[in-house]
């Protein structure tokens, strides 16, 4: 029974091999499954990413802005809701000039803490910048503030200004009927009209013009109207004026001396700190 023996064992060859075989398919089955699975959940993870970071730039209101500094004009894209900080930080990247340096104009000084929402800054609006680099700012500031210590120093061994003879001849003619109306302790940004109605040294009325875009104060009489630039106003002196505190006088330093000094009478005080920001710029204090 050799030859039967010999068969069988060809038999159990035979079936043996598909025995092993059978794993073999199973396991490439489950391989291309499981390689079918990973490659739907990549699929996943890509559309999943994509829809973040479609949410991270989309439902946000901007507005487009026209940023003029130093003769120069670039446009800029931020989000309305930025606060004004966050607009020195955007023109800080397309000028390369320093926040800190910024003097940043719309209807007025910017200020810092509101957003563009809040102050109405809408599409196509410009916005001035003023500023110097800080080589320059050091060249022209140490003197200033010498200047703002001498001046602070001699006021205090002077007697109250509304009291002094030279200012008593322009106080005593008394307040004059055309004045724009004050408020007492409140501060508010400068209006869009010129502040008139005031009077000068001599007694002759005198308006007040800011042009921001030119960074200039124009200072108008009857007789002609000077330009100033307010960079070359190297101080301001104020004072409530005795009796009208809702009222002060005001000096413009012109020149190095007090004697270049332009005294203007009847200033609504609500207008002092932002005349003062405006002209001399709150880096000036830094």
């Amino acid at each position: 029974m050799a030859t039967q023996d010999g068969s069988e064992e060809v038999i159990m060859e035979t079936e043996a091999k598909p025995k092993e075989a059978e794993p073999l398919g199973e396991d490439v089955e489950k391989g291309g499954a499981e390689a079918t699975s990973h490659t739907d959940a990549g699929n996943s993870t890509t559309q999943d990413s994509n829809i973040s970071n479609g949410d991270d730039t989309e439902d946000k209101e901007t507005v487009d802005l026209k940023i003029i500094w130093n003769k120069n004009k670039y446009d800029l894209k931020i989000p309305v809701d930025s606060t004004g900080a966050k607009l020195k930080e955007s023109i800080h990247s397309l000028t390369g000039l320093p926040p800190a340096m910024q003097k940043v104009m719309y209807k007025g000084l910017l200020p810092e803490d509101k957003t563009l929402r809040e102050i109405k800054i809408t599409n196509g609006a410009k916005i001035m910048v003023v500023g110097s680099t800080i080589n320059d700012v050091l060249a022209v500031n140490t003197p200033k503030e010498v200047i703002q210590q001498e001046v602070k120093a001699e006021e205090n061994k002077k007697e109250p200004l509304c009291r002094q003879k030279q200012h008593r001849k322009v106080l005593d003619k008394g307040k004059p009927d055309d004045i724009m109306p004050a408020i007492k302790g409140a501060k508010e940004r400068l209006p869009t009209v010129p502040l008139s109605g005031m009077f000068n040294k001599s007694g002759g009325k005198v308006r007040l013009t800011f042009k921001l875009e030119q960074d200039q104060l124009w200072i108008g009489t009857k007789e002609r109207t000077e330009k100033v630039p307010m960079g070359s106003i190297k101080n301001i002196v104020s004072e409530p004026i005795e009796g009208h505190e809702d009222y002060h006088m005001m000096a413009f330093q012109l020149g190095p001396t007090e004697a270049s000094q332009y005294w203007v009478y009847w200033v609504p005080a609500q207008f002092v700190d932002a005349i003062k920001d405006t002209v001399l710029g709150k880096w000036q204090y830094f």
